[in-house]
């Protein structure tokens, strides 16, 4: 019952520190010192039993000093032999108790009634001895006395402790919830223009070290993501100066002499013509990326062989190229799971891309063939080729080479983006190899269908 009112007690405290949002040092200073109240009954019956267990090499003593002695009347011991001893009486009892569980059963009811008649004041215990069963009565008031002084003892260390506590919450706020009021100020100062700060993590230890951690590794991946983007809207907005000043340019020039001469009238309407188209491009795989970040891109899914989108691809090549030479190989077939659409502008990619960088007279190759669980697509090439350290940035959005920032078609820098975006949708791996002046293959990996048995 006791300790169902101490628990109720503690459950009531702490929804109210938790209603009046007291500061949290002060509500885990008061939850602490509840929860010293509420162990308060559990530690004085602990130190009832270790009190008790105490005392029993003294009783003990106390047994052997009367069983050495000699009854003054036949088996009752006179006060003058135990006027040094705190003791109200002791005798041999006429039935000694038996050693087995019945007796000692007996010795239970016999000293707890025997103490009950006394008024608590007296202890009757009893023991075997040779002479026989031996009754000694204790005087507990001595006992009580001590008991009672250690308990109270026990009581004031306990609300010194408590007292102790809630005065030097300052000292817990300093030591141990520190880390807590750094990340709220870290986090209150964070905007846009800090994001490269980070929380403090000196003086931190434990759970607050690994929570600062994490945090930091959050900011990590926020601050990464937030200069992607802004370097992405750097970048768009750059390519699509251009076109736009082109477009800007041509039409003030329609606008002083193309009225009147018809060269003039032509050139600007092929100029803004193609600056259209490519400005269109650039905001269709602009809209594709923006599609990818949202996880708004949706696939078409389908089981197919995707030798036929290979022999469109190559015959498209063949009649917007005739200054290459094509070849294809695509003599074993699979199939695979994925979007036509998707898988064609992958293709178109990067055998755009392949034109671009090789000259006039080059050869590229598609080819497709199965590897274990794999359907390989690859455009092999014998253009100018990737040096090794612009390898590793070919995939990155708004990335040209040096070579191919001087080429006057050198693009935009999302189509190999866009190529990874596909592939990766697809579950499948692209990779690339490549030698200066020699040429350059990707390779395109994409899982196979399990055929039925």
């Amino acid at each position: 019952m006791i300790l169902r009112f101490f628990r109720y007690t503690g459950l009531l405290s702490s929804r109210l520190l938790s209603t009046f949002r007291f500061s949290l040092t002060l509500r885990i200073a008061v939850h602490s010192s509840i929860q010293l109240f509420r162990t308060a009954l559990m530690i004085a019956l602990i130190f009832t039993v270790v009190y008790a267990i105490a005392q029993a090499p003294v009783i003990n003593r106390t047994f052997d000093m009367i069983d050495a002695m000699t009854p003054a009347n036949e088996s009752v011991f006179s006060n003058e032999q135990l006027q040094n001893l705190y003791i109200q009486e002791a005798f041999y009892a006429e039935v000694p108790f038996s050693d087995d569980f019945g007796g000692f059963l007996d010795r239970v009811s016999f000293t707890a009634t025997r103490l009950f008649h006394s008024g608590w004041t007296a202890l009757s215990l009893y023991r075997g001895t040779e002479h026989g069963g031996l009754v000694v009565v204790f005087i507990l008031r001595d006992w009580v006395h001590v008991y009672l002084l250690s308990l109270l003892a026990l009581a004031i260390t306990d609300l010194y402790r408590i007292l102790y506590f809630l005065r030097h919450r300052r000292r817990l706020n300093k030591h141990v919830l520190r880390p807590i009021a750094d990340m709220t100020m870290a986090a209150e100062k964070m905007s846009a223009n800090n994001l490269s700060d980070r929380i403090n993590l000196a003086g931190t230890k434990n759970e607050f070290k690994d929570l600062a951690a994490v945090i930091n590794r959050m900011l990590d991946r926020i601050e990464r993501s937030y200069n992607s983007q802004k370097q992405f809207v750097s970048d768009a907005s750059h390519e699509l100066r251009t076109p736009i000043a082109v477009i800007q340019g041509y039409a003030n020039m329609l606008e002083r002499w193309g009225k009147t001469d018809t060269s003039v009238l032509d050139e600007g309407i092929t100029a803004i013509t193609q600056e259209t188209a490519s400005m269109k491009e650039l905001v269709e795989r602009l809209l594709f990326l923006a599609r990818h970040d949202k996880k708004s891109l949706l696939l078409e899914i389908e089981h197919f062989d995707p030798t036929e989108i290979v022999f469109t691809v190559f015959r498209d090549a063949q009649l917007l190229s005739a200054s290459h030479q094509f070849e294809m190989n695509a003599d074993q077939h699979c199939t695979v799971n994925g979007d036509k659409g998707m898988l064609k502008q992958l293709l178109r990619i990067l055998v755009d891309n392949a034109m671009k960088y090789t000259p006039a007279g080059g050869k590229i190759t598609i080819s497709m063939s199965v590897e274990e669980k794999n359907c390989v697509i690859a455009v092999q090439d014998t253009g100018q080729g990737i040096s090794k350290e612009e390898l590793a940035r070919i995939f990155d959005r708004f990335y040209r080479s040096d070579k191919a920032r001087k080429a006057q078609n050198g693009g935009h820098g999302l189509g190999l983006s866009i190529a990874r975006i596909i592939v990766v949708a697809h579950g499948g791996v692209i990779t690339v190899r490549s030698k200066e002046d020699a040429g350059t293959t990707f390779f395109v990996r994409l899982p196979l269908v399990a055929q039925d048995a």
